[in-house]
């Protein structure tokens, strides 16, 4: 009988210490979706940009400015007048034509037309919401343009493929500034 109790007293013991959980298997943490997918994203813009940087050092005979929005740009017809540059609230037509990095017209400017946009609620390229904000009426300019500030991953879902830099040459025809009728 003294064992038994003595057995049921060391039981008793044994079953009050506190649960322990178990160790995780592996310390350190993984790597996540999302930043794996950044670092991805990093590695196709650093390709597309020495994309259009080879672009550009064909096209010798231009001279190409970087801007601080993300993409280049050139100027084809530049006027000296003192004109104004649109303003937010101005509306704008305009004309444009959009290629490859071969040349190749994905959309002509006859196919697209004119365009009338308000600056400040464009449903526009995003570089080119910034790109025409530098023009004058009567200027042509020609910018190439990442994906990443065109169209991405999705392209257009037509013409347009995903992760595709574009070259899109623009001529601005008009500014109906905010204060006339329009």
């Amino acid at each position: 009988m003294k064992n038994n109790f003595l057995f049921v007293l060391i039981l008793a013991f044994i079953s009050c210490k506190e649960q322990e959980g178990r160790r995780p298997i592996q310390a350190t943490p993984s790597v996540t979706i999302y930043e794996a997918v950044k670092e991805e994203s990093k590695i196709i813009n650093e390709i597309e940009n020495k994309k259009i940087e080879y672009y550009i050092q064909q096209d010798s005979l231009a001279t190409y400015i970087n801007s601080s929005y993300g993409f280049w740009y050139k100027y084809n017809i530049k006027t000296s007048e003192e004109k104004p540059t649109p303003a937010v609230g101005d509306a704008l037509e305009l004309s444009y034509e959009i290629k490859n990095l071969t040349g190749e017209i994905i959309y002509s400017k006859e196919e697209l037309g004119v365009k009338t946009l308000k600056i400040g609620n464009e449903d526009f390229i995003s570089a080119l919401q910034d790109g025409i904000k530098l023009m004058k009426v009567g200027e042509n300019i020609t910018f190439a343009i990442p994906s990443y500030k065109a169209f991405g991953i999705s392209g257009d879902k037509n013409r347009i493929g995903i992760n595709q830099s574009l070259i899109v040459t623009v001529t601005l025809i008009n500014i109906k500034q905010k204060n006339e009728n329009y």
